[in-house]
Order: C-alpha cells, then sequence, then structure tokens
C-alpha cells in the first residue's frame, strides 16, 4: 500500500464583506493548528488542535446522514459541487428550491490571509477584522441571496481556474512537503436552510481547482460543508484514504475516538494553547504492547547496523561479509562528503587532531627519551588516519593514541633500558605480532563478543573517556596558574604607593658600568642622532630602554608581569561556553532556519576564530600552540626504518609474543568498544558496520608504524564522538512548529580522509597554527568530553540521585522501574568505572583493558541481582544462544499444552464466575461504571 500524502488542510467561513458573500480562511493545518488572530489579523502560533467531545459524535452523526461521494470523478469546482447537490438531491436532504442558493454560496470566491479585504465600512475602522465580520455573519442572508440567484448563470464561479499571483508568491509553500494533497473544510450558516448540509467528498485524482485553497496544491477533498469546528488528523486521514464506503468512515471515527484523551473542565483552560511536542510517537508504536525480547532491543545493539551474525560459519566470514556489505557504498562514501557542514566537521576534528598528537607526542617523548615525540606523531595520525579511512569498514570512527599505550610504551622503554635490549627493535617485534595476532582474531571472527557488550559496559567505558577529556583539559588549565601565577602581591588600598624609577648609574661606584653603557649607548645611536649619555632624563625612560643604558629599576611595582593566568582562563572558558551557546542555538527563536543551523554548524570554528582574535588584540604571551617546522625524527640518532634484526639477541623475537598479547587485548578492547559506541541504534547509521574489517586495518597499521618507528593507533572514543555529532542532519523543511527531526548521519569518508591529511601538512601550517592559544584549545578539549556525555543514560542516572522524585524527568525507565533499583544499577555502575578511574591513574594501567572484560563478567552477574525486565529497560538483555530446531519444536509443543492448559483453567474460572453471578468477589465494591457498547 502506498503511504498516505502529507494533507494542507484549509478552514473557510462564510462571511460578508460590504454587499458581498465570500469564503474567509480562518484556520489551516500541516501537522499542527494554526488560526488567524481575530484582533491582530495574523497567523497564530503553532499549536495542538482541540475540540470537544460532543463535536465529534456530532461528525459521526453528519457521516452517517449527510452525502458521502468516495473517488468522485471531477476536474472543477462547479462540476463537484454539483455532483454533491445532485447526490443531496436523491437522498433528500434538500429540496429543488434550495439548489441554485447553495451552489451560488459554495461557489463563492475565497479571500485568503494573505489578501487583504478591499471594502470596509467607516463603522468598521478601529474595530478588529474578526469583530467586524462576525457581526456580520449573522445578518440576514436570505434576501441577497435571491437577489444574486438571479445572475448565477452569467457568473457560475468565482474561482479562477488557476492558480493566482498570490497563491503563487506564497512562502508558506517552503512548509508543505511536495507530494502534499490539500484538504478544504468549508464552515457557513445561511437563513435559507432548516437543517445541516453536510458533503464529505474523497476525490479519485488530486485536482488543482484554482484559487479554492490558500496555496497551489492540488486537492483531493472538498469542499466539504460542515457546521462544526474541524480538527486535522493523521490517524483519521489513512483511514479516510483507504475507506471504501460510508460504514469504514465511520469505524475510522470510532478509531479515532479511542486514541482520543478527554481533560476535565474544571482542570484545564480551554483558552490555553498548547505547544506542539518535540517528538510524536506514531500511532502504531503507541498501540503495540512490547515483549520483553522487543524491550531488550530498544536500545539498541551493536550489530543491528551492521548485519552482525553468525550466520556465516566460514573462514574469515566475518570479513568477507564487511567487505560485501561495503562495496555498494564505495562512490557514496566520497560523493556524499561534498556539503558544508563537512567543512565545519574538518575544521573541528582536525583541531581536536592536532591537540591530541601535540599532547601525547610530547608525552611520548618524555616517557621515551626522544624516541618518538612530536613530529612521530603527527606523521603517525596523518598515516594511519588516512589508510584507516579510506579502507575500514566505519570511516566515521577517529584513531588515535590513548592513555593505556602511552603507559604500555613508558613501561616497555624503561624494562628494555634497564636490561639493555633496544628499544625500537623490541617494539617492532611486538608490532608485528600483535599484528599477527589481529589477524588471527579476524579469521576467527572474535569481533563478536561485541554481541555481550551491553549499555552497561558501554556507558562505563565512555564515561570513563569523557571524564579523562574533562579532567585533562580542567589539569592543563589548573597548571597555567602554576606557571603564571596571578599577582596577589598588589593591594588597590595602597595603589598610590606603587611607582617604579629609573636610576641613572653611579659612575664613582662602578666605573667598568659607565665604560660598559658608554659601549651600548653608542651601539644604540648608531642608528639614531648622537646622544649624550649624561644628558638623559632616567625618570622618563621606559623600563626596557632603562635597563639597556644600563640603569637600575626601584620600586614596589618594578616586577609586574601581565596576569597570563587569568587571561588564559578567560580563552579557555570563553571558547567553551560559546561553543555551546552557539552549538543549542538552532533551537533559539532568532533569524531564519538555514542561518541558525549554519550558526550551530560552525559554532566551534567560530568560538575559536573569536578568542584567537581577542588573544591577538590584547597581545599578551599567552601559550601558544608549538608545531614543528622540519621533517625529521625528534631524536638525531635514530631514521625513519626500524631493522628487525639488528641489536637484540634471537629470543627476543619470540619472547616478544607475550607482550604483544596485552597490546592486542588493549586494542581489540579499545577498538571494538569505540565501534559499538559510534554503530548505535540512536545514530541512525545506514551503511552497516564494519568490525572485523576494522580490526584487520588496526593490525596492518600496528605493523607499518612499527616498522617506521611511529606511534600505535587504536579508535579515540571521544573524538569519533564528536565526529559523529558534527554530522549529524535534520529534516529542512518542517510543518509549522514540527521540530527538526534527525535523520540520522552523514556517513562518507571524505570529512575523516581531510582531517588527516591537514594533520600531515600542518608541519608547512606552523606560521599560522602559531596563532592558536593552547588555553583555546582545551576548551576544544573540554567542550568534546562534555559533549560526548550528553545522551548517556548513566549520566542521566546520575544526577537523578539529587532530585527529589516529583522534580524527575519522565524517563520510560522510571515508570517501569522502581527508582530503588534504578538506583542501585547506577551504583554498581559508578563503583565499577571508580575502580577504572585509580587502574587507569597508576602503573596498573597496563591491564586497562582486562578491566574492561571485568565490566561484561559483572554484567553477567547481574543478571542475578535484577529481574529481565528491570534490565530490558535501564541495560540491554544479554542474547541467549540459538537451540536446535529440535529443541524449538519440542519448545513450541510444550507451550502449546501449556496454552491449553492455561485455556481450560480460565474457562473453568469463568464458569464459577457466572455461576457466582459476581465478579472479583474479595473485594469491595465501592462504585461500578458501566461501559456499554452500542
Amino acid at each position: 500500500e502506498l503511504p498516505t500524502p502529507t494533507l494542507f488542510t484549509e478552514m473557510d467561513t462564510l462571511q460578508q464583506d460590504g454587499d458581498e458573500l465570500e469564503w474567509k480562511e480562518t484556520a489551516r493545518w500541516v501537522k499542527f493548528e494554526e488560526k488567524v488572530e481575530e484582533g491582530g489579523e495574523r497567523w497564530s502560533k503553532p499549536h495542538v488542535s482541540t475540540l470537544s467531545l460532543h463535536s465529534l459524535f456530532e461528525l459521526r452523526t453528519c457521516l452517517q446522514t449527510g452525502a458521502v461521494l468516495l473517488d468522485l470523478e471531477g476536474y472543477s469546482l462547479p462540476q463537484i459541487v454539483d455532483e454533491i447537490i445532485e447526490k443531496q438531491l436523491q437522498e433528500g436532504g434538500i429540496t429543488a428550491d434550495q439548489r441554485e442558493n447553495i451552489s451560488f454560496v459554495l461557489l463563492r470566491k475565497h479571500r485568503h490571509q494573505t489578501k487583504r479585504t478591499k471594502h470596509r465600512s467607516p463603522a468598521d475602522v478601529g474595530k478588529t477584522g474578526g469583530a467586524a465580520s462576525e457581526e456580520r455573519t449573522h445578518t440576514h442572508a436570505h434576501t441577497r441571496t435571491h437577489t444574486r440567484a438571479r445572475t448565477h448563470t452569467q457568473s457560475m464561479n468565482d474561482i479562477g481556474d488557476t492558480p493566482s499571483s498570490d497563491q503563487l508568491k506564497n512562502k508558506f509553500m517552503k512548509k508543505i512537503p511536495r507530494d502534499a494533497e490539500a484538504s478544504n473544510v468549508l464552515v457557513g450558516e445561511v437563513d435559507f436552510l432548516d437543517k445541516p448540509f453536510v458533503a464529505f467528498v474523497r476525490l479519485a485524482q488530486a485536482t488543482t481547482l484554482g484559487g479554492l485553497t490558500e496555496v497551489p496544491v492540488p486537492t483531493r477533498w472538498g469542499p466539504q460543508p460542515a457546521s462544526y469546528h474541524p480538527v486535522s488528523c493523521h490517524l483519521f486521514s489513512d483511514v479516510a484514504y483507504k475507506a471504501r464506503d460510508r460504514d469504514d468512515l465511520i469505524a475510522g471515527i470510532d478509531e479515532f475516538l479511542d486514541e482520543v484523551i478527554v481533560l476535565p473542565p474544571g482542570e484545564w483552560d480551554p483558552k490555553i494553547r498548547i505547544e506542539p511536542p518535540k517528538k510524536v510517537t506514531p500511532a502504531d508504536k503507541r498501540k503495540s504492547v512490547l515483549s520483553l525480547n522487543e524491550l531488550g532491543q530498544m536500545n539498541g545493539k551493536a550489530g543491528a547496523g551492521g548485519g552482525l551474525s553468525e550466520d556465516e560459519e566460514i573462514f574469515c566470514g566475518g570479513l568477507y561479509l564487511d567487505i560485501k556489505r561495503k562495496l555498494p557504498w564505495v562512490f557514496s562514501d566520497f560523493y556524499e562528503g561534498f556539503h558544508l557542514q563537512s567543512i565545519s566537521a574538518v575544521l573541528f576534528i582536525y583541531l581536536g587532531c592536532i591537540t591530541n598528537a601535540i599532547t601525547f607526542g610530547g608525552l611520548l617523548g618524555d616517557a621515551t627519551d626522544n624516541y618518538q615525540g612530536v613530529m612521530e606523531s603527527f606523521l603517525g595520525t596523518a598515516l594511519a588516519g588516512t589508510v584507516f579511512c579510506l579502507f575500514s569498514g566505519q570511516p566515521l570512527i577517529i584513531l588515535s593514541s590513548t592513555g593505556p599505550i602511552l603507559i604500555f610504551e613508558k613501561l616497555l622503554y624503561e624494562f628494555s633500558k634497564s636490561n639493555g635490549i633496544d628499544y625500537m627493535e623490541l617494539r617492532l617485534w611486538i608490532g608485528i605480532h600483535s599484528c599477527l595476532q589481529c589477524f588471527v582474531l579476524v579469521a576467527t571472527d572474535a569481533s563478536y563478543i561485541i554481541r555481550y557488550m551491553t549499555r552497561f559496559t558501554e556507558e562505563g567505558f565512555s564515561s570513563l573517556i569523557s571524564f579523562i577529556f574533562i579532567s585533562d583539559a580542567i589539569k592543563k588549565m589548573a597548571g597555567s596558574f602554576k606557571y603564571y601565577p596571578i599577582n596577589t602581591a598588589f593591594r588597590p588600598d595602597y595603589v598610590t604607593a606603587y611607582k617604579c624609577e629609573c636610576l641613572a648609574p653611579d659612575p664613582s661606584e662602578s666605573p667598568s658600568g659607565v665604560a660598559l653603557c658608554a659601549a651600548m649607548t653608542s651601539s644604540w645611536l648608531t642608528r639614531s642622532s648622537p646622544v649624550n649619555v649624561t644628558d638623559l632624563d632616567w625618570s622618563q625612560l621606559s623600563k626596557k630602554e632603562c635597563l639597556t643604558y644600563g640603569g637600575s629599576l626601584q620600586g614596589t611595582s618594578c616586577k609586574f608581569v601581565p596576569d597570563l593566568a587569568l587571561m588564559s582562563f578567560i580563552l579557555f572558558f570563553g571558547t567553551y561556553s560559546m561553543t555551546v551557546s552557539l552549538k543549542k542555538f538552532k533551537f533559539s527563536r532568532y533569524f531564519p532556519t538555514k542561518l541558525r543551523k549554519l550558526i550551530s554548524d560552525f559554532s566551534i570554528f567560530m568560538s575559536i576564530m573569536t578568542f584567537v582574535g581577542l588573544d591577538m588584540l590584547m597581545g599578551l604571551k599567552t601559550p601558544k600552540l608549538i608545531v614543528p617546522t622540519e621533517l625529521r625524527p625528534t631524536r638525531p640518532d635514530r631514521g625513519w626504518l626500524v631493522m628487525p634484526f639488528a641489536k637484540n639477541p634471537w629470543w627476543v623475537y619470540v619472547a616478544s609474543f607475550v607482550p604483544a598479547l596485552l597490546v592486542t587485548i588493549l586494542i581489540f578492547m579499545d577498538q571494538q568498544i569505540s565501534a559499538v559506541i559510534v554503530n548505535r541504534k540512536e545514530n541512525k547509521l545506514k551503511k552497516g558496520c564494519g568490525y572485523h574489517l576494522d580490526l584487520f586495518w588496526v593490525g596492518v597499521l600496528m605493523a607499518v608504524c612499527s616498522f617506521l618507528g611511529l606511534p600505535w593507533y587504536v579508535a579515540a572514543t571521544v573524538i569519533s564522538i564528536a565526529h559523529i555529532d558534527s554530522l549529524k542532519m535534520e529534516s529542512e523543511s518542517s510543518a509549522p512548529g514540527e521540530q527538526p527531526q534527525f535523520l540520522g548521519v552523514r556517513e562518507q569518508r571524505l570529512t575523516g580522509i581531510l582531517v588527516f591529511v591537514l594533520t600531515g601538512v600542518s608541519i608547512f601550517l606552523a606560521p599560522i597554527l602559531q596563532y592558536i592559544p593552547m588555553p583555546v584549545l582545551y576548551g576544544v578539549f573540554l567542550y568534546m568530553g562534555v559533549a560526548s556525555l550528553s545522551g548517556i543514560q548513566f549520566w542521566d542516572r546520575m544526577k537523578l540521585y539529587m532530585m527529589p522524585s516529583k522534580h524527575q524527568p519522565d524517563f520510560a525507565y522510571l515508570r517501569h522501574v522502581p527508582l530503588r533499583r534504578v538506583h542501585l544499577f547506577t551504583l554498581v555502575q559508578v563503583i565499577c568505572l571508580a575502580v577504572l578511574w585509580t587502574l587507569k591513574s597508576t602503573f596498573l594501567a597496563i591491564i586497562f583493558p582486562i578491566m574492561i572484560l571485568g565490566l561484561m563478567v559483572v554484567r553477567k552477574l547481574l543478571d542475578m541481582v535484577f529481574s529481565q525486565h528491570d534490565l530490558a529497560w535501564i541495560d540491554d538483555v544479554l542474547p541467549v544462544k540459538e537451540k536446535k530446531k529440535k529443541s524449538k519444536d519440542e519448545d513450541k509443543k510444550k507451550k502449546g499444552k501449556e496454552k491449553r492448559k492455561d485455556k481450560k483453567k480460565t474457562d473453568d474460572l469463568d464458569d464459577e464466575v457466572r455461576n457466582a453471578g459476581v465478579c472479583c468477589p474479595p473485594l469491595v465494591i465501592r462504585s461500578m461504571t458501566w461501559i456499554i457498547p452500542v
């Protein structure tokens, strides 16, 4: 069945304008209602439509007694009106004398809100358009109608057959989807009818009826004369499109009544307009009752979008499926990246990557005695990132160095140094063994273990990485206060006592100083006119000139230095706060939608440029970004290629298998958990994942980087999440009042490739990058850490500890799980996170990946504490291996027997209830309401 088109519904009211009868537009709907304000003569703010329950019953009665014309072959409004009148004449709804009057009224011209009235009486000056028309609507129209009935045959239709210029220029067309159809509702009162004239019309083909509607949209429904206020409903429109007769329409009304919610009049003011909701749940999801298995999938499984299954039990079956899945998207992965949003994403992720590369490069240089430094970090990031984005299964993942790898490198270097083993050669063999071990994991489809990584494990890992980003940014800013302390020696009360004077040297006490001063003065004066040092006014010299000429400074303010720490904090917090504010700007009320979205997309770039400009304007020597300027290794005595058989004994080549195993576990867990977070169901990725293919290329890059003496790289969780957020797409054209809907992520390879290519050429951009203050980049780090916490259920549950129950948000799991159980589950996660944080902060960080596996064990133990129902709402239900077909058949037979037994028990219970003549005997019934279906 074809989907139901979007309906643009317009309601017109019959009114008297001077001596003319006309239809005036008073309300319209696309999804939410807009009505013409009575006094302001403008469209109201979109709001949820409301109507009385009595009007629904009246509508049901009208459909039973009025004319219903379905699939009418109509090509012009006069023809449609004639068909309606003929139908009413046949059913006895009107008399022949009323025919011409009804036809005359229905064919009057329509004045839309975009077209103002031309005729207004002087008595109406100062009155609102609604009030004046209200008085004229109830005047006697009988005589006027008969007067014009004589000219009816000469002027059959006041509505043009083609759209008017006002319709074609209407900007409201941008809010309506291209395939939309129009519905027109006519409401009016005339004195020549003694009972309601109601007709429900559906055209066989949508037809453009000229100026009937405000916008030139083909009309499918109408005109539908009615005497009751209509309301736009997508539930009923689906029924109306597919109805075959009158009974189907009445059944649609009954179905609509089943979904209606009645608000007591004493507890709600009907004058209050309800704001449109941010998101409306589809009707089919509202009606469906979720089973436990469905609940377990609602949080989004890792393999949901990637087709991760164990059906392909062949050698390298997972890798084969990943390649097969990604091949159809090869070309779209590139051309879909050509979008303005991609530019903002590249600039954002690029600054994050170079900051990360410089930070980890500097730490690696300190840990390995410059065997690896900033230069190696830049080149390794560029090489590994570019190759991964070109050939991986999930190019949205960003590779980077991580904390556990840094600690491993430090321990490995100390071990090599204390045992007389060449560090770079040992590292090469560890990389080779780790690469081979990754290949074994890929060939055996070991990535299927991620099926057991539920929300519990994902959120624990991602929260830890986010907290690391936040704490590192704050730590680095705190270090600025150590290196550039705030001047606290000066007191405002004694500001008049602060002075600094330049004193001339005393020739009698220091003759050598006079000679030196004369020499410096002569060299200074070679570029200007000769000046005698003895004639200088030393009190007028600057601090620099005083010291140059050999003078001395004396006073309480001579040691003044600018508050660089305070300026650094302004740059740091200003970048973060401005980025957060501009990112939310797309939800503000100012400026058009496209401009708001553009500002939101480029929020980070605009914030960085703003505070870089502020730093340049102030001219203070804040710490700046330091980028290498020459393409050479950080340590002069090493080359770009590491030889495998050079200095170490043969047993080292074999023994390196053991530390390589630890590195492989570290890389596997880091890579796959980050991939699971990126491939969440909430991100609506359409091109699938590639866990096996990703791990394959990470293994290849391990070996390549080891041969070149570059750092090892793995998926960076926070930067990858930031990459996803910067590429999120939302609906552009939306109905009035409708919130932009999240459509998915711009899946492509171009942004990642450009980020890493720019990282590689950053060596040649040093003259430009040196103007970026480090506090600005720390502010970007803080934003990335905080932004990655948004949307994490664990973080939302932590905040519940400090909220009274009545102020807690309406989360779905709070409706189904007791609050104490939610708090207990959150407490377990907090304890696990604290243990991980402690391990990360000590030398035990090398066993960090094993602790991630420990999270999966803890999650399995939680099955003994929490019920499956509770875990289905606050976590994910662990998958269970499928039983054999024989077991399935036995289960079906067993379930069938149980159902028959349950049915027999239910029938017996019903018989007992009938015999007893009561329902639920143990209960004392105070009052009872009988609902009798008619």
